[in-house]
């Protein structure tokens, strides 16, 4: 099977990277299902990428459907150790404008329901999750968007909502009252199946509107998302192509390292089906 270091999770209005050459397209099983669409890999920078779109091509998956253990898992079967994600979001700081860019690196989960960790049917692990972004490619992609030119804010809060609809004007506002920069429907369990899986996470966060908590602004609709968001692709693709460039080929970051203390089960409690199943993941400390 084909090997990238770098992953791209593209959201909404980001189906493809420009750029990649030597191409190929990989179709890859998991012990969770198929990922969200095939993968494709080039390179890009010198440096082998390979892409996801997180919402599968033509936007056919609903945040609330999405199979991300398998998206991660599968970018995790190519060798990926750095996953650039990109996803719109409504902004809840008059300073953040639509189509400003923010760097997350806090997130409050608001989700319902979804499977966020691999580590379930007999074997249990906590991971440190206090700052749920890799730091080091948050600074990366702070300063990759700086030499764009973009307005770009290199932290915030980002609330994780469950959607599909959008917030009702009390929830946006109680957000906001909460100290929260952004709010979107992917971080999560985006970010912490990631780092289970011991890969650096960072976001690229694309304000397209004002959510529902600016009362002079109009109720936020997919058309004023998608007309914002299109103009921020272009620089989202810039964006990633100058972070690939910095990534250093090893990682001193705790990402690396995330299991090393954070698997609590016993070894020899831990059914063989599951050892088998997650040894991608913890293999390296449990035979």
């Amino acid at each position: 099977m084909p090997q990238a270091k770098i992953g791209v999770i593209g959201g909404t209005g980001l189906y493809d990277i420009e750029g990649l050459t030597d191409i190929e397209e990989v179709n890859i099983d998991t012990p969770f299902g198929k990922p969200s669409d095939s993968i494709t890999i080039g390179t890009l920078e010198g440096k082998r990428v390979a892409f996801l779109p997180r919402h599968g091509k033509g936007h056919r998956i609903s945040p609330s459907e999405l199979p991300v253990k398998a998206n991660i898992y599968a970018l995790k079967s190519l060798g990926v150790e750095h996953i650039i994600a990109v996803c719109s979001a409504g902004s809840f700081k008059q300073e953040i404008k639509p189509g400003d860019l923010v760097i997350p690196d806090q997130i409050i989960d608001r989700t319902k329901g979804r499977e966020s960790t691999f580590f379930t049917d007999g074997i249990v692990a906590h991971i440190a999750f206090a700052d749920p972004f890799c730091e080091t490619l948050c600074q990366i992609l702070y300063e990759s968007a700086q030499e764009t030119g973009a307005s770009v804010h290199p932290k915030g809060t980002y609330v994780t909502m469950e959607g599909p609809a959008f917030s009702t004007r009390a929830e946006s506002r109680l957000y906001r009252s909460w100290g929260a920069d952004l709010i979107g429907m992917t971080a999560l369990p985006e970010a912490k199946l990631a780092r289970e899986a011991e890969i650096c996470y960072a976001m690229i966060g694309c304000a397209t509107d004002y959510d529902s908590w600016w009362q002079p602004g109009e109720p936020v609709t997919i058309d004023i998302i998608l007309s914002t968001l299109f103009k921020n692709i272009s620089t989202a693709r810039q964006i990633i192509k100058l972070a690939v460039s910095k990534i250093a080929d090893e990682r001193i970051c705790t990402c690396a390292n995330a299991l090393e203390m954070a698997i609590v089960t016993a070894p020899e409690q831990i059914p063989a089906a599951q050892k088998e199943k997650l040894d991608l993941l913890i293999g390296k400390y449990i035979k």
